[in-house]
């Protein structure tokens, strides 16, 4: 018997949230959505009503973007990296198109956020991602266990993540999406 459900795609939350409270049965409790610096949409546009309205939180995925939040694609495509790898196409055309090269300008800014605050770009993204009222977890992927320890810093950046850094970091992106109801703080 589970204790909780949580689905990863909803389209018709509050009806399955429903369904669930009409037949006694348990009502999931979590989204699972990509969420990073430029992918934010779903997370804060989509999911708040949800967060407010019955108490799902997100789970989600990528605060990386698949390695490129890391800066390892700032000077092209590493040999050994996964946007080399020919599954992985898709990741390096992402990275070299025009888009690409403005996230990695960006990243360049928001890289000296991320000194200014004693941090990597990485926890610098991770902590971002976790400062969301919404989310409940972050799912992190790591090659290694030194990637897992960096990534896990991010914990000690959180108390860092003042509304005036997450304003900088806004204005740096200048991808904030914004709704009808705003629910941030």
């Amino acid at each position: 018997m589970a204790a909780h459900t949580g689905w990863r795609r909803m389209s018709r939350a509050e009806e399955a949230y429903s369904v669930a409270r009409q037949f006694n049965l348990i009502p999931p409790v979590c989204e699972q959505a990509e969420y990073h610096l430029f992918q934010r949409e779903k997370v804060e546009v989509q999911l708040p009503e949800l967060y407010h309205k019955i108490g799902v939180g997100a789970m989600t995925w990528s605060p990386l973007a698949c390695g490129i939040i890391t800066g390892k694609y700032e000077n092209g495509i590493p040999e050994s990296s996964r946007a080399s790898m020919k599954s992985y196409q898709w990741l390096k055309e992402k990275i070299v198109s025009e888009d690409g090269r403005k996230q990695q300008a960006k990243l360049k800014e928001l890289n000296h956020i991320a000194e200014k605050l004693g941090c990597t770009l990485p926890q610098l993204a991770v902590a971002w991602c976790l400062r969301n009222e919404g989310v409940s977890s972050v799912l992190l992927g790591t090659s290694n266990p030194e990637q897992l320890t960096e990534n896990l810093g991010a914990i000690q950046v959180l108390p860092k993540m003042t509304s005036h850094v997450v304003s900088e970091i806004d204005h740096i992106l200048g991808n904030r999406p914004y709704s009808k109801k705003d629910y941030r703080s």
